[in-house]
């Protein structure tokens, strides 16, 4: 990554450095041209391009070098006079160079006209090392302005990185609570129905392949969270048989929309532990998901005892208080997590709100290779 990201400033850097000589070489082409129809010897617009060009172009790819000798030898402090000894010796070295391929190149080609190294070198070496010292001053201008970049940019990409290891911390501490609570839901049941809790550890191995899948990933598509909580949900409608029911209602337009990984299955086991095992009568949850203006809006509702007084942001357990501090994490103050009743006597809606915000789907990385 680090690596494609210098390629690309690297190729940024010369494409504006040949763009800028290209003005220049058309500029001084130009000039030349309109000076020799006032000098009455008119040339053509090819014969004022040639030469101009050439020397632009040579120029350009002397300041590629200059560039890269101003960020291996950059003038500091306590080097100065070593450094500035190691531009001398490169100046000179560079004025012969250019000189050698002006004769090199004369040899080849009539208009160029350059035929003998002492004159070329000496006739041009004052305006080599006034070009090169210029140049020097840009390139160390440059580099001064991306090091005082980097230096602004560090206190964002500290807390860019305190605010991820966060998220992985919560990611991490909730990833373990579920499959603890999933294997207690197996284990309850190995009492009652052998068969029935086998078949719960071979949905569970599914939902463990999907975890391993996503794993790095705080945000995924709605659409791989929905099948998550399916998985999970079948646990559980095993466990509890006609007791649980379940449905959802979610629009179409919100299946490819990003939301944070595991946001739905620790509001759905909410309704497990507080709805459904808290009584024998039948328990009925409903999951949405709809697209309200710029905001997602997602709800697992359940018709169970509801919870006292319903204060809008209680603390149950580990799995809710989790989810809201990622979605604090995630999104600041663009979110919202609700606890409200609803309109029939008893049972809880959660709702959560987040940016409707849909990635393409190779954003997201590939499943992990060799889980069966």
């Amino acid at each position: 990554m680090v690596d494609e990201q210098r390629n690309r400033q690297f190729w940024l850097e010369a494409a504006l450095i040949f763009a800028g000589w290209t003005v220049f070489g058309l500029l001084m082409a130009n000039q030349f041209h309109m000076q020799a129809e006032l000098r009455g010897r008119p040339v053509s617009w090819a014969e004022a391009l040639r030469p101009n060009l050439l020397e632009s172009y040579l120029w350009a790819f002397t300041t590629l070098a200059i560039f890269w000798l101003a960020r291996r030898f950059p003038l500091e402090r306590g080097r100065v006079l070593r450094r500035i000894a190691v531009h001398l010796v490169a100046a000179v070295g560079i004025a012969m160079a250019r000189a050698a391929f002006m004769v090199e190149l004369g040899r080849r080609v009539d208009w160029v006209g350059v035929r003998i190294f002492s004159r070329q070198f000496w006739g041009s070496s004052g305006q080599n090392l006034l070009f090169y010292a210029l140049l020097l001053g840009i390139a160390h201008a440059v580099l001064y302005h991306a090091r005082y970049r980097e230096r602004e940019r560090a206190p964002e990409r500290l807390a860019a990185g305190l605010a991820e290891a966060r998220l992985q911390a919560l990611k991490m501490q909730l990833q373990p609570h579920f499959l603890f609570n999933t294997l207690n839901a197996i284990s309850a049941l190995m009492h009652r129905d052998v068969e029935a809790a086998d078949e719960m550890l071979a949905r569970l191995s599914d939902l463990l392949r999907m975890a391993l899948d996503q794993r790095g990933m705080q945000e995924i598509p709605l659409k791989d969270e929905l099948e998550f909580v399916e998985k999970y949900l079948e646990i559980e409608q095993a466990r509890f048989g006609d007791r649980f029911s379940v449905s959802t209602a979610v629009a179409p337009e919100t299946l490819d929309a990003v939301v944070p990984n595991l946001v739905l299955q620790p509001l759905v086991e909410n309704c497990v532990r507080h709805a459904v095992s808290t009584r024998l009568e039948p328990t009925h949850v409903d999951i949405r998901a709809q697209r309200i203006g710029d905001m997602l809006q997602l709800q697992v509702c359940d018709d169970g005892p509801g919870l006292p007084n319903v204060p809008s942001r209680p603390s149950r357990g580990v799995g809710l208080a989790n989810t809201r501090a990622r979605l604090e994490q995630l999104y600041g103050e663009a979110q919202r997590m609700e606890f409200s009743r609803p309109a029939a006597p008893s049972g809880l809606i959660v709702t959560v709100e987040i940016p409707f915000r849909v990635q393409q789907p190779e954003a997201f990385p590939e499943p992990v290779e060799g889980v069966a």
